[in-house]
């Protein structure tokens, strides 16, 4: 059963940084796809990044486009969100997930969109941006 705690949330202001952090346990997390999802208060759960296992293959949201990065490193079976240029729209509660991908290489993550497309999820971090 895989497990997935995040941290590294706050609060900052708008133009500045933070990052994220998500360890995974349970599996062999060079086997998992990965993502970052986001939830605002009254909206629904909506993807940030994704990324394949082997951390070859990235997507993002078009609204963090060139302001966040996704990565993981496999030695450490951790998985990150680089976010620089916070926005008060940013502000929500980050989800890490994980999903199993059964082939040798890398699971397409281009369908890999919605939160159902993961099973597994962390408890979340919250990150509040200031004006």
């Amino acid at each position: 059963q895989v497990q997935l705690v995040e941290s590294g949330g706050g609060s900052v202001q708008a133009g500045g940084s933070l990052t994220l952090s998500c360890a995974a346990s349970g599996y062999a997390y060079s086997r998992l796809s990965m993502g970052w999802f986001r939830q605002a208060p009254a909206k629904e759960r909506e993807r940030v990044a994704t990324i394949s296992t082997s951390g070859r293959y990235t997507m993002y949201a078009d609204s963090v486009k060139g302001r966040f990065t996704i990565s993981r490193d496999n030695a450490k079976s951790t998985l990150y969100l680089q976010m620089n240029s916070l926005k008060p729209e940013d502000t929500a509660t980050y989800y890490c997930a994980a999903a199993i991908c059964p082939l040798i290489g890398d699971c397409a993550i281009s369908t890999m969109k919605s939160p159902p497309s993961f099973p597994a999820w962390g408890q979340g971090t919250q990150v509040t941006v200031s004006s």
